[in-house]
């Protein structure tokens, strides 16, 4: 049989490839989500990644990356909302940057603990806030990721009780507004500095400390150029897990309930961990020789939110809305 191939054949083959090749990943075949993340692949986090892309993997290929390889700490809300990235670790800290009421959710002592965390989210108004900022963000929030409470850690051996104390300390903080605040509603004077940094930072004396949950302590080898960490937990840390809207759509209704159940399971299960692993590595870092203890939490407490309150974004929040919050059990 003679194969006849003219230019109008070779044309049509050719536009077929390229609009395969211009659909989106998510349009294609079993979908590649690609995941992004500021957390290294040692993370509690990336565990729970690796679980999640598991048990999707009949309808899905989750591709991670981790330590901000894909995209810079920060950018990673905007690579969403451009539709150049599926699934994304966003900090609420970069939502309330589009969104300013949002940021009442990333000020001191708002939650109490990580159960506090999940009760708001799966409340009424835990739901108003999230529907709020898919509406307004054109993102999809599948959930909070909590990966510990934010102790403050020191390489001086000054002792601190009160947030008099924290006077004049360099304190690294992710880059961002509200990052910022949140150093200076703990008395200290706010330093911005990338994650993977830090450790440079403590090191050279750049910084004097930093403020990041025992588990990332231990993760990023903090430990080993601190002398201190002082028990504030001023900040129940959670980021959250968000989604393209467009792949998110693309999936329907039924795909999208298996999805966000094993969502839930693995978000569950990193809870767990962590807290698990907060209570070990809190002995662990007393035997390594770093002194551990609390200082006066009524005084950080009246303090902080005596900066948030006077804070320009504070004027966005809804009345009442840390009573409220409170109030969420």
């Amino acid at each position: 049989m003679d194969l006849k191939i003219d230019r109008r054949t070779v044309l049509k083959a050719g536009a077929a490839l390229a609009a395969g090749a211009a659909l989106p990943a998510w349009a294609q075949g079993k979908p590649t989500l690609r995941f992004a993340a500021v957390f290294s692949d040692k993370d509690i986090r990336a565990d729970m990644i690796r679980m999640l892309t598991k048990d999707v993997d009949a309808d899905f290929k989750i591709e991670p990356y981790f330590g901000g390889t894909l995209f810079k700490q920060g950018t990673e809300l905007v690579a969403l909302q451009r539709d150049n990235l599926e699934i994304g670790n966003i900090a609420p800290q970069d939502i309330s940057k589009q969104m300013v009421a949002w940021s009442v959710l990333t000020s001191a002592y708002t939650f109490r603990d990580a159960n506090h965390v999940l009760a708001f989210f799966a409340s009424d108004l835990g739901a108003q806030m999230k529907k709020q900022a898919e509406d307004q963000l054109k993102i999809k929030i599948l959930g909070p990721t909590f990966f510990g409470t934010r102790q403050v850690g020191l390489k001086p051996k000054k002792k601190i009780s009160t947030p008099a104390d924290m006077t004049g300390v360099k304190l690294r903080m992710p880059p961002g507004d509200a990052w910022q605040l949140l150093g200076r509603s703990l008395g200290a004077n706010p330093t911005p500095m990338a994650y993977a940094e830090t450790y440079t930072g403590l090191q050279t004396g750049a910084i004097d400390g930093q403020d990041n949950p025992l588990p990332n302590v231990q993760n990023m080898k903090f430990y080993e150029v601190m002398s201190q960490i002082v028990l504030t937990s001023h900040l129940v840390a959670f980021d959250v897990l968000c989604m393209n809207l467009k792949a998110w759509d693309a999936m329907g209704p039924a795909k999208q309930k298996t999805f966000q159940a094993a969502v839930d399971k693995a978000l569950g299960w990193s809870v767990q961990e962590h807290l698990k692993r907060e209570a070990e590595l809190a002995d662990g870092f007393k035997k390594q020789g770093l002194d551990l203890y609390t200082p006066d939490i009524p005084a950080f407490r009246a303090y902080a939110q005596k900066v948030y309150l006077a804070s320009d974004e504070a004027k966005s929040w809804a009345p009442g809305i840390l009573d409220k919050i409170a109030a969420v059990k």
